[in-house]
């Protein structure tokens, strides 16, 4: 196998693809689970250095717990990285424990991805072994039931086996000119609903709607909670005081009431993310 480093590579992106190339010896044509966001930017430049262009496709499920701009955003960085991009149409709504939202929701939607690649995308276009990109970190955080998804499928996870952490996976981006160097952490629409609570299509729409129109604001990091009227706006530094300072107060909740919600609050704690399966996990109340 020929692997593809450039000869002005640092020591961790040389290690990095040498780490990655001996975890995919044997694989003739790797799938990608592709989300667009660092991780699975990263997991795909390194398949494409050890493995070649032709031989890795990045796998793209879409549903409405996908916002638009992320997956506009997925077919940009995949051009990129001149890797093909193919779209899956997957259909976790369609399962009872998914729209229920436990704690292990993720579950439910990773197992519908992984099952629909298996049985769709695989088959038509050739690939032996499907990927994922959950790195160190993540390996080691009790909030993340999709992992057990990937295990019962028999999904490859190459950054976390080759011991590339958050930090990591940031810096390789970065040498590698991925337009995802510093693009926050944009987990599922769904996740923005609390455990317990169904997910629909209306709160997803409520919850892109409030997002998207929040960002053209000029907030970038942020997440809106659902709470049936009430639209929980969680934001990091100083967004905080910006949105609840005038003129922005007002333009943020008609924002927010432009989404439907009847209130609109800014949670004082921040931004937190995993807020809601964390809590779940250990027991607590939101």
């Amino acid at each position: 196998m020929t692997i593809d480093v450039e000869p002005e590579a640092s020591e961790l992106a040389r290690e990095a693809v040498e780490r990655v190339s001996a975890l995919l010896a044997g694989v003739a044509r790797l799938g990608v689970a592709f989300s667009g966001g660092v991780d699975s930017s990263v997991l795909v430049a390194l398949a494409v250095r050890a493995l070649g262009e032709e031989r890795v496709v990045a796998i793209l499920g879409v549903s409405p717990s996908l916002a638009r701009t992320e997956r506009a955003e997925a077919h940009r960085v995949a051009a990129t990285v001149g890797v093909r991009l193919v779209e899956l149409a997957t259909n976790e709504a369609g399962r009872a424990e998914y729209v229920a939202n436990g704690a292990d929701r993720c579950f439910y939607c990773k197992d519908e991805l992984f099952t629909r690649i298996g049985n769709d995308v695989a088959e038509a276009y050739g690939l032996d072994a499907i990927a994922y990109g959950e790195n160190a970190d993540d390996a080691r955080r009790p909030d993340r039931p999709g992992a057990r998804a990937a295990t019962e499928h028999r999904v490859l996870r190459p950054l976390a086996d080759a011991g590339l952490d958050k930090r990591a996976v940031r810096t390789l981006a970065r040498e590698w000119g991925l337009p995802t160097a510093d693009k926050p952490a944009a987990p599922c629409l769904a996740s923005r609903i609390p455990h317990g609570e169904a997910v629909t299509p209306e709160k997803l729409g409520q919850i892109e709607q409030a997002e998207e129109s929040l960002r053209s604001l000029g907030f970038s990091e942020l997440r809106v909670r659902h709470h049936g009227d009430i639209g929980r706006l969680e934001l990091s530094g100083t967004d905080l005081v910006r949105a609840v300072s005038e003129p922005m107060r007002g333009r943020v909740h008609a924002a927010m009431r432009a989404a439907g919600f009847r209130y609109a609050v800014v949670d004082l704690a921040g931004l937190q993310s995993g807020l809601f399966t964390l809590t779940a996990l250990h027991g607590g109340h939101d």
